[in-house]
C-alpha cells in the first residue's frame, strides 16, 4: 500500500447567525439558526468519466470502504472579520 494525502481547504462566505461550537470531544463543528449542526468532511464522490457528472455512492460498503483508508483527518474552524 502507498500513503495519498489529501488536503482540505475551503473559504467560505457565510451569514452573520453561523457560529463556532466545541463537542464534548474537543471537536468544533457550526451551528446554524435553525439548530441544526454543519461538520464538513471527506465525501468521497465517483464517477465514471472524469469529464462527466460526479456524484456520491449510494452503496454504505463501498464508502466505508473508502472511509476506513482514512487514517486522520484535520478539520479547523476560523472565523476571518476585516
Amino acid at each position: 500500500m502507498k500513503k495519498l494525502k489529501v488536503s482540505i481547504k475551503l473559504d467560505m462566505l457565510v451569514p452573520d447567525d453561523w457560529e463556532l461550537v466545541e463537542t464534548s470531544e474537543g471537536t468544533t463543528v457550526v451551528t446554524l439558526p435553525d439548530g441544526r449542526y454543519l461538520d464538513l468532511a471527506i465525501d468521497p464522490l465517483f464517477s465514471t468519466d472524469p469529464e462527466q457528472e460526479w456524484a456520491s455512492t449510494q452503496y454504505d460498503d463501498v464508502l466505508d470502504e473508502i472511509l476506513d483508508m482514512v487514517e486522520s483527518e484535520e478539520v479547523t474552524y476560523e472565523f476571518v472579520t476585516h
